[in-house]
Parts: structure tokens; C-alpha cells; sequence
């Protein structure tokens, strides 16, 4: 089969599409024939050796796909030719991989799978923040940061499917914050503005109630300054590069949580989680709640020049390798 091999962390351009044997079945892993697989932030690190799991080399990267399923262990509700889409251990970007059956979920008929690939692990985050970690309650405001990118455009429409009363999206530029208003921001703000006051201003002087925010350094600061009494900053990750500190007198004198969020840490803790998030997340796509904003679509072999656009923060939507055309 073909695959993406990194052979060094020397970043994206380090991949190098090769032919390598199909993995084989093991206990309690679903094999599935990738159709599509979604490309993210965290790819983008795992190639540079800069994230906090780092595979022994050499190894094929890829942790979210959608396909069809050719084999799955006895009792784990899949069945062969089933359509589904899953996280994976990596082993993501090549035309057939392994994933836990546990996270390894149906995708309805009438959904295209670059847009299952497109809503595993940024859609599944957006759930975790908002709805579990975050407790949002209908009526609440909620700001987004890197408001146009996968993460970002998921959590918009998280927040609007829970019943937020205005979601407000941050976008570095013209193209981004339309993005985000596409996707169903009620208002999107540039963060060369003073966008703290505009917030405050927008919330009635409140401020937010809940804050998503995958970028850190100094948003993490200025979101301080607009997040209501009793808000939850939602710390997704840091694209920014620069992990923020805290005096935390500050969340004292206001009131705020600061909320870790980390999909993948919390599947060991809760293998029940992803499930309950999935089914919720099926019910608002039936609803038309849920409409993934799908960035660039790119054959496996430009996988390398996909990943690149990762670089600069100049990835809008959710980038998405097409392994098997449609037919």
C-alpha cells in the first residue's frame, strides 16, 4: 500500500510517500481502508519532533481518518464495508490503517468522507471544550481564537449547536474573519484592534463566558481582560508558540476558571467520552447544525505540501488528504 513515511523530524518536507506492507489486525483495532484523512496543527509538530508523543523513527504520521471498514474485533458493533470515521494511533496518512474500535465510530450515508475525516479530532475537541470541560449553558457568549482554522470553525459551531446566545471570532485578517462568519460567528473581530474592548462592549460590558483558545501567548493575556465573572478560558493549545504564564491572583479577583482541554489525554481516562460526544455531534449534523469548513484537498502524495501551510498559521478551515478519490 502507499504511505507517507517520516524518516526524520526534519519537518513536512522529511515525508516521503513509499510503498510499505499493510499493517495486520491486533486486539481490540479496527482495520480500516482510508478514503480520507484530515490534517492538523499537531501533524505539522509531529514532523518537526516538536510534540510531546514522538514515534520512533521511521513511522507514518496521520491520526484521523474516514473510510470503510475491512475487518473489526468481535463485539465492537462494526461490521465489515461499514462506513466510519476514527482516531488513530498514527499510521493516518496511507490507504489502509488500524484504529481503536472504541474510537472508531459510523458516519451517516449522506456525509462525503473528506468531511468525516474533516470532523474526528477537531470536532471531537470542540465538543470536549465547550460541552464537558467548559459546561456551556444555552444563552452563554463565547469567544474564539484562530477563529478560521479547523479547531476554530468546529468550536463556532459547537458553541452555536449548544445554544450559545453570540459566539465572537477572532480572524488575523479580511479572508479569515469571513471564514468564520461563514461558519457561523455572530460577529468576527481583527486582533490588531483593540478586541478585548470590543468583546466587553459586545457582551454588554460582561465579557465572555467561555474562551476557546488553541493559540496562547498573548491572547491567552488579553482574553483575561474580557472574560466574565465565573467565565472558562478553554486552553486547547498554543499555535502561537509561546506557552502563556499566569498570575493567578488574577482569576481571584474575577472569578475564572482556566480549563485544560486535551483530547488525547483524556482518552485514557474516559474511553467513554468520544462515543457520547460522536453520537451528539451526528444528531446536530441530521440537524444542519454541523457543516465542516473543509479547507484544501490535496492527493496523498502532496501530503508534505499540504503540511507546510502549518507553518506560518496560514491553514483556513480543515486541510483534508484525499487517499481514494471518489468514484
Amino acid at each position: 500500500m502507499r504511505a507517507l513515511v517520516l524518516h526524520d523530524t526534519g519537518g513536512p518536507q522529511a515525508l516521503r510517500l513509499e510503498e510499505v506492507p499493510e499493517p495486520d489486525a491486533g486486539d481490540g483495532l479496527a482495520l480500516i481502508e482510508v478514503h480520507a484523512a484530515g490534517a492538523g496543527f499537531v501533524d505539522w509538530l509531529i514532523t518537526r519532533g516538536e510534540y510531546q508523543v514522538k514515534p520512533d523513527l521511521p513511522f507514518v504520521p496521520g491520526t484521523e481518518i474516514a473510510g470503510v471498514v475491512r475487518g473489526a474485533p468481535a463485539g465492537s458493533g462494526l461490521q465489515e464495508g461499514q462506513r466510519v470515521c476514527a482516531t488513530t494511533p498514527f499510521g493516518g496518512f496511507a490507504e489502509v490503517a488500524l484504529a481503536p474500535a472504541f474510537i472508531t465510530f459510523p458516519v451517516p450515508d449522506d456525509m462525503p468522507f473528506d468531511v468525516a475525516a474533516g470532523m474526528v479530532i477537531n470536532y471531537q475537541t470542540a465538543h470536549l471544550a465547550l460541552v464537558r470541560r467548559g459546561r456551556i449553558q444555552p444563552g452563554e457568549a463565547v469567544l474564539v481564537h484562530g477563529a478560521a482554522g479547523g479547531v476554530g470553525t468546529a468550536a463556532i459551531q459547537v458553541a452555536q449547536a449548544a445554544g450559545a446566545g453570540l459566539v465572537i471570532a477572532l480572524g488575523s485578517d479580511e479572508e479569515r474573519r469571513r471564514v468564520a462568519t461563514q461558519a457561523g460567528a455572530d460577529i468576527a473581530l481583527d486582533p490588531a484592534d483593540d478586541w478585548a474592548r470590543e468583546v466587553r462592549a459586545a457582551t454588554g460590558g460582561r465579557g465572555a463566558d467561555l474562551v476557546v483558545d488553541p493559540v496562547g501567548g498573548e491572547r491567552f493575556d488579553e482574553s483575561l481582560r474580557c472574560t466574565a465573572p465565573e467565565g472558562r478560558i478553554l486552553v486547547i493549545g498554543f499555535a502561537s508558540g509561546t506557552i502563556p504564564t499566569l498570575a493567578v491572583n488574577r482569576l481571584l479577583l474575577r472569578s475564572i476558571d482556566v480549563v485544560g482541554v486535551n483530547y488525547g489525554g483524556m482518552l485514557p481516562i474516559d474511553q467513554e467520552f468520544a462515543a457520547t460526544a460522536h453520537a451528539e455531534l451526528m444528531t446536530w449534523w441530521a440537524e444542519g447544525k454541523l457543516r465542516p469548513v473543509i479547507g484544501e484537498r490535496a492527493p496523498l502524495e502532496d501530503g508534505a505540501r499540504l503540511l507546510t501551510g502549518f507553518a506560518d498559521g496560514g491553514a483556513v478551515g480543515k486541510p483534508v488528504l484525499v487517499v481514494r478519490p471518489p468514484a
